[in-house]
């Protein structure tokens, strides 16, 4: 099947709507790295901030001002991917966002 001139597949317009709008970025970012605890959804969180590469330089261009070849940063943020938290910190740095910590709202203090 091929693709109607002009269409985009689901990831292309994902990308495109993350890279013009920086809070939706941020907030989908944020939403899927809630669940990196979970190693059910830690694959979904990886890709999610893979997405957000693409959206702001593409993969090549992050893994080089992160520091890292392009072929790690792919296996770090496959579904599968194990990143160090040296990896998570250049990569989002590279995109303009930074790791955070908030309270769990059950937790005790």
């Amino acid at each position: 099947m091929t693709k109607a001139k002009g269409a985009f597949s689901h990831h292309d317009r994902e990308v495109a709507e993350l890279r013009e709008d920086r809070e939706l970025a941020v907030e989908y970012l944020r939403s899927a790295m809630a669940d990196l605890d979970s190693p059910d959804d830690r694959g979904a969180c990886l890709l999610a901030l893979r997405t957000v590469a693409e959206a702001y330089g593409g993969l090549a261009q992050v893994a080089a001002e992160a520091g890292i070849s392009r072929e790690a940063l792919y296996r770090a943020l496959s579904p599968k991917g194990n990143p160090t938290l040296k990896t998570l910190l250049a990569v989002l740095k590279t995109v303009g966002m930074r790791l955070s910590v908030e309270p769990e709202p059950h937790a005790a203090a």
